[in-house]
This record gives structure tokens, C-alpha cells and sequence, in this order.
């Protein structure tokens, strides 16, 4: 809960402190371009990651495979997007990270290893049905 806010409250100042710093190197109107431009394109990238995810997870289906990783690959991509789109730069950074398969693979590795260890955990019980009376027609 801290960390949450924590966040709502940092961000906005990281990304009003980078529009200044940036806006006095390049100017107002680059700023807002740059800003516009990134957005533009992150969300072009971020659908046709969106894309090659889909292909891969079915696939995976195809195949008898769990699409753990296709799933939380398109989860981290809609995140994605929704930082691109997010005015700043901060946001940018955080999202273009996101769009980028093998910085995607390093920040997903801890949960899919995770849910892996899970699954190959033997969880069955071995029983004996002993019927006692069978009914006869």
C-alpha cells in the first residue's frame, strides 16, 4: 500500500521535473512533439508486439502448451500502451521497457519460473475404491 502511493506521488513529480529539464534543452514545442511522437509510436509498436503475442499463444495452444508466458507477455504489453499514451517521459521509458521482448523476458522471468514450480508440484492422491455392494438387475 505504501509503495502505491509512493507512486502516485513520485511519478508526477519525475515527469514534471523531465518536461522541465527537457523542455529548457529542446523547447516548448519540441517538448509537446516529442511527448506526441512517442506516444504515436509506442502504440504502433505496442500492437504489433499485441499481434506477434497472439500468434505465439495460439500456437502454444495448438501445440497442448500452457500460454503462461504469451498471457503475461500481452498482459505487460496492454501496460504498455497505457504508458505510452501517458504523457511523460518517465512513463515512456517504463513502457518502451515493456515493449522490448528481452527486457519483457527479465521482468516476467521471476513470475513464469514461479508458476512453473507450482504446476510441476505432484498434488494427486492415491486412493482404492472398495465396493462393497453391487447392485444386481
Amino acid at each position: 500500500m505504501n509503495t502505491i502511493l509512493i507512486s502516485i506521488i513520485a511519478i508526477p513529480i519525475i515527469e514534471i521535473l523531465l518536461f522541465i529539464k527537457i523542455g529548457e534543452n529542446i523547447g516548448a514545442i519540441n517538448t509537446i512533439l516529442l511527448i506526441i511522437f512517442t506516444a504515436i509510436v509506442g502504440v504502433y509498436f505496442a500492437r504489433i508486439q499485441g499481434i506477434r503475442t497472439i500468434k505465439s499463444g495460439f500456437i502454444n495452444i495448438y501445440q497442448n502448451k500452457l500460454p503462461i508466458y504469451e498471457i503475461l507477455s500481452g498482459a505487460s504489453i496492454a501496460i504498455a500502451a497505457v504508458l505510452l499514451i501517458t504523457p511523460g517521459f518517465f512513463t515512456d521509458t517504463m513502457g518502451f521497457l515493456l515493449l522490448i521482448p528481452i527486457t519483457r523476458k527479465i521482468l516476467l522471468y521471476p513470475i513464469i519460473n514461479k508458476s512453473k514450480n507450482q504446476t510441476t508440484e505432484d498434488k494427486t492422491i492415491e486412493a482404492e475404491i472398495i465396493e462393497e455392494k453391487k447392485d444386481e438387475l
